[in-house]
C-alpha cells in the first residue's frame, strides 16, 4: 500500500475541485500542497509516465462517504492533465451511467435515498504520451441479501418499486407481474 488520504464528505459542493485547483496539483510532488485527491491522482500519473507501470487508486469508505464523486475527482484530473477534457469529455463518458442501471444497482438507505450498491471497476487506458484514449467500467452487485432482505427504514433496490409501480401497464403483462 502506498499513499493513504482520508476525505470526509461535506455533503455540499466546495470550491476546491475546479480547473484552477487542477492545475495547482498537475506537476507538483506528493507532499508539496495540502493533502488532496489531485494529490494523489498526480503522484499516480506521474509514476505511470515515469516508471511506464500500471497504477491503481483505491477509494474506500462507507454508504455516503463520496467515493464515487472521488473516482469522479480523479477522472477528471486525469482528462484535463492528459489532454483529453475539452476534447471527449472522458469523465462524462465513463461515469454516464444510465437509469436502468441506477434503478437495478442503487437502493434506499438510511443514509443516502439513492445509494449505489454497485462496487466498480475503473480501468483508464493512456496513449504512449499519458493522453487518455478509453476506459472501461464493471460493476458488482454488493448486496444480493437485499433482494429478500432490506434493514428497517431501508428500500430494496429502486428497479422492483419501479417495476410494481408499473405493473398494470399493457407492456409488462408479459413479465407475470401483479397488483
Amino acid at each position: 500500500s502506498g499513499i493513504v488520504l482520508v476525505a470526509i464528505n461535506p455533503y455540499e459542493q466546495l470550491p476546491i475541485y475546479g480547473q484552477d485547483v487542477i492545475y495547482a496539483y498537475s506537476g507538483q510532488n506528493m507532499g508539496d500542497m495540502d493533502p488532496h485527491i489531485f494529490a494523489v491522482a498526480e503522484e499516480a500519473y506521474k509514476q505511470m509516465a515515469r516508471d511506464e507501470k500500471n497504477q491503481s487508486i483505491i477509494v474506500s469508505g462507507e454508504s455516503g462517504a463520496g467515493k464515487t464523486v472521488s473516482a469522479k475527482y480523479a477522472m477528471r484530473f486525469f482528462a484535463t492533465v492528459g489532454g483529453s477534457a475539452s476534447e471527449t469529455n472522458i469523465e462524462a463518458k465513463v461515469l454516464a451511467s444510465s437509469p436502468i442501471m441506477e434503478a437495478i444497482g442503487n437502493a434506499k438507505t438510511t443514509r443516502n435515498d439513492n445509494s449505489s450498491r454497485f462496487g466498480k471497476y475503473i480501468e483508464i487506458g493512456f496513449d504512449k504520451r499519458y493522453h487518455i484514449i478509453g476506459a472501461n467500467m464493471r460493476t458488482y452487485l454488493l448486496e444480493k441479501s437485499r433482494v429478500v432482505f432490506q434493514a428497517e427504514d431501508e428500500r430494496n433496490y429502486h428497479i422492483f418499486y419501479q417495476l410494481c409501480a408499473s405493473a398494470s401497464l399493457p407492456e409488462f403483462k408479459d413479465l407475470g407481474l401483479s397488483k
